[in-house]
């Protein structure tokens, strides 16, 4: 098993210690590695949040006056809550030639290895910079980088190309799923159960439009449009979180459920979702208002980013093969910051070691043998910037 280097597995251990679940400021990460670059001679931007809890990091290593490789990766992590870790999961654990720790796969150990690798990148005569761009907030909807997106818009030089590093194993990625994601809020009318024909279930007005969603996804999936890339090479519609009603004698006034579409590139989600509004609007709410004209649906939007659809020839599809040794890329169903990135006009592929597989679970984890992976890609990156 190839072993990765002392640096990167101490980096991992440092930035793993951070609790930057997506709650939490990401402040103290931040102004940590503000300060370890700068340690290195190298000077950081920050992209605040509105309230100034949180920020993206941008830095530049090499000439500043041409557009280089990005390397692109997010801070936050999601909760542990309700989870049963049998190690700390802000401590990194080695065992069976596996780190165990929150983030270590999705996915700090890429970032990490980015910031190991920092003494290298300045040491080299690179040709081409090297940007790092650390993001906040991705686990909630990719929020946090579009204020870094939107401050390097008007630039006159800006990365050519970049490399975000969520977990691939190490695989080259061109596309992936778009996700729109909405919560409805069913208002119903109160009443005594025994008498429900007076009152609006807005539990079972709920659940009607719920089967409807189920509905959908079964038409996708029996008659597209596919796309064999991906999988499920199809997009699918997911009903995640329900929460209504009081107690079993009443007739529930209210009843909320979030909702979302993984969509292929290229469908419009927001037409898929004016089909499933359409449904609640005139098919059950007459009769609802039949009953008690205040009745209704509230319809809000959680989040959204777009799919990524890089070409396979592009110019940083072909590089990032050329580095991985793969003669081939993929696509995958969840989503990242690299849509944005290329809606940006920056071209993106996604390519970060550790397997989705690990991402969000107890326990997770990541093959030291991946960022060993890791940072020979990387050596290969300097390499080629520097020829």
């Amino acid at each position: 098993m190839t072993q990765p280097s002392a640096a990167s597995l101490a980096m991992i251990e440092r930035l793993i210690a951070f609790d930057t679940t997506s709650r939490n400021s990401n402040l103290e990460l931040i102004r940590w590695i503000e300060a370890y670059l700068a340690g290195h001679g190298i000077a950081s931007e920050l992209f605040f949040d509105d309230e100034g809890r949180k920020a993206n990091l941008f830095a530049t290593i090499g000439p500043a006056d041409r557009g280089g490789v990005m390397l692109s990766g997010h801070t936050d992590v999601v909760p542990i809550d309700g989870q049963e870790w049998s190690t700390e999961p802000f401590t990194v654990v080695m065992k069976d030639g596996r780190l165990y720790g929150r983030g270590t796969t999705d996915m700090k150990s890429f970032v990490s290895v980015v910031l190991a690798m920092v003494p290298r990148f300045v040491a080299a005569p690179l040709k081409t910079p090297i940007h790092l761009a650390f993001s906040f907030d991705e686990e909630v909807g990719c929020l946090g980088v579009r204020k870094m997106i939107a401050g390097l818009a008007d630039r006159p030089v800006r990365p050519a190309a970049c490399i975000v590093g969520e977990p691939t194993e190490m695989q080259v990625i061109v596309g992936h799923k778009g996700k729109l994601s909405y919560r409805c809020h069913v208002r119903g009318f109160e009443c005594h159960s025994s008498i429900c024909h007076t009152g609006v279930n807005a539990v079972e007005a709920a659940a009607e439009v719920i089967a409807y969603l189920k509905g959908m996804v079964r038409r996708l999936r029996d008659h597209g449009p596919h796309d064999p890339a991906f999988d499920p090479p199809y997009t699918t519609v997911h009903t995640g979180v329900i929460q209504g009603g009081t107690a079993l004698n009443i007739v529930p006034k209210d009843c909320w459920f979030d909702f979302e579409f993984r969509y292929l590139p290229g469908t419009d989600p927001h037409a898929l979702l004016a089909e499933v509004q359409k449904y609640a609007e005139e098919k059950l709410l007459p009769e609802m208002r039949a009953v008690q004209p205040d009745t209704g649906f509230t319809w809000t939007q959680q989040s959204e980013f777009p799919g990524l659809g890089t070409a396979d020839d592009a110019p940083v599809a072909e590089m990032a093969r050329a580095l991985s040794g793969a003669n081939r890329s993929g696509k995958v169903a969840f989503g990242t910051e690299a849509g944005l990135f290329e809606a940006a006009g920056i071209p993106t592929v996604v390519c970060g070691p550790g397997s989705i597989e690990q991402a969000h679970k107890p326990d997770e984890f990541i093959a030291i043998d991946q960022v060993a992976a890791c940072e020979a890609f990387l050596e290969r990156l300097t390499d080629r910037l520097s020829a």
